[in-house]
């Protein structure tokens, strides 16, 4: 069976977790693998273009990295990045036809999407100096944790994914900084509780500051200011490995739908609070939003960051179990007095903000036409 064919068997999304499933599978597999250096990244936001800024560093300095990094918006292949290019449909054949070969039937079988797709980016990395690994949604039991790495990068930690991690800021640091293995650079952090969770946990840690200038630096390149705070915690990894190099040759290597800037639009696949604050900060207040969120998010606490920077909200329908009803987010919208209707196109006399999840802006691509698809 081929990989995408396989990968269409298995649920993206698993209501129940089994944090055993992971670590036997990877006791099987162990033997076998020969893995590259593991930097780690966990946090809340900014996790794929931190990775991806550190990766493209390394790059830059002579090495040979790997960069995992979920979901993909259009094509499997944006989760796993070869030394600057997103991996070739035979690399990735190639690395599912071994990982068949090296599980038994029914753990391959058992293994949720994300955790497969984890081992198969281990084994299309064999042969590099680093590996990058994006955590999922967690911490220690994300699929990413099993994996023996030398480095953590602690992106801000904020309220996301309540219902998997905890109703506090304390429990959702707890979860993801004990996934630390040996030491960790943390990002300035918005709650003092991240800290004294990483002192409780006796974890060996420094705070990163953002070096003066690095807003401007990353502006001069066309990306929003809150960029920085990436970079600044990209390149301290990269000197803590040992490697000095000029970052701004990593601000040529970008993931799509991050604050990505097209025209008069913005496309980003955030979808939680910290997110739209960010965002809120660069945008006018003419910009329409263009919308729609998963039901387990908090939307009501986004729309209100958004309302007093926005014209009107337009609803963008996506097809998706997981998508909040149209008449509970019609709703919250009425009750708090934002303008809003049905997207139907992009106007050139008006500036636009794409945003919700990886499935809005994936949904806005496949919608909007060539321009956007070939971003």
């Amino acid at each position: 069976m081929k990989l995408q064919e396989f990968l269409s068997s298995k649920p993206l999304f698993y209501k129940k977790f089994d944090p055993t499933r992971m670590p036997k599978a990877y006791e099987l597999i162990k033997p076998y693998l020969k893995t590259p250096a593991l930097i780690h990244i966990v946090g809340t936001n900014g996790k794929g273009t931190t990775g991806r800024f550190l990766a493209s560093i390394l790059k830059e300095a002579g090495f040979k990295v790997g960069h995992y990094t979920s979901p993909h918006i259009l094509e499997f292949r944006e989760r796993i990045w070869i030394d600057g290019e997103d991996a070739s449909p035979q690399q990735l054949e190639a690395a599912h036809e071994r990982l068949q070969k090296l599980l038994p039937r029914e753990v391959l079988r058992s293994l949720s999407y994300f955790e497969y797709t984890t081992f198969l980016a281990i084994l299309a990395f064999e042969g590099l100096d680093f590996a990058v690994m994006e955590a999922g949604l967690g911490g220690e039991y994300d699929a990413t944790s099993v994996f023996e790495n030398i480095l953590t990068l602690v992106t801000p930690i904020d309220f996301d994914h309540k219902e998997f991690l905890g109703e506090s800021i304390e429990a959702i640091a707890t979860t993801k900084l004990k996934a630390v293995q040996k030491e960790a650079l943390l990002a300035p952090q918005k709650h003092p509780e991240v800290e004294k969770v990483a002192k409780k946990l006796g974890i060996a840690y420094e705070i990163v500051n953002v070096p003066k200038g690095y807003e401007e630096l990353v502006a001069s390149e066309g990306l929003a200011p809150f960029f920085a705070v990436n970079l600044a915690l990209a390149e301290a990894g990269a000197k803590r490995l040992g490697v000095r190099e000029d970052v701004r040759k990593a601000l040529h290597y970008r993931l799509r739908g991050r604050a990505q800037r097209v025209g008069n639009v913005i496309l980003d696949v955030g979808h939680n609070p910290l997110a739209a604050r960010a965002l809120s900060r660069i945008i006018d207040k003419e910009t329409i939003l263009v919308y729609n969120t998963y039901e387990d998010k908090d939307y009501r606490a986004i729309l209100e960051i958004f309302k007093p920077k926005i014209k009107e909200v337009q609803i963008l329908p996506v097809k998706n179990d997981r998508i909040v009803a149209r008449e509970l987010l019609e709703k919250t919208l009425t009750d708090l007095q934002i303008p809003y209707r049905e997207f139907s196109a992009i106007k050139k006399d008006h500036n636009y903000l794409v945003f919700g999840s990886f499935s809005v802006v994936e949904e806005f691509l496949k919608r909007c036409g060539q321009n956007f698809m070939n971003i």
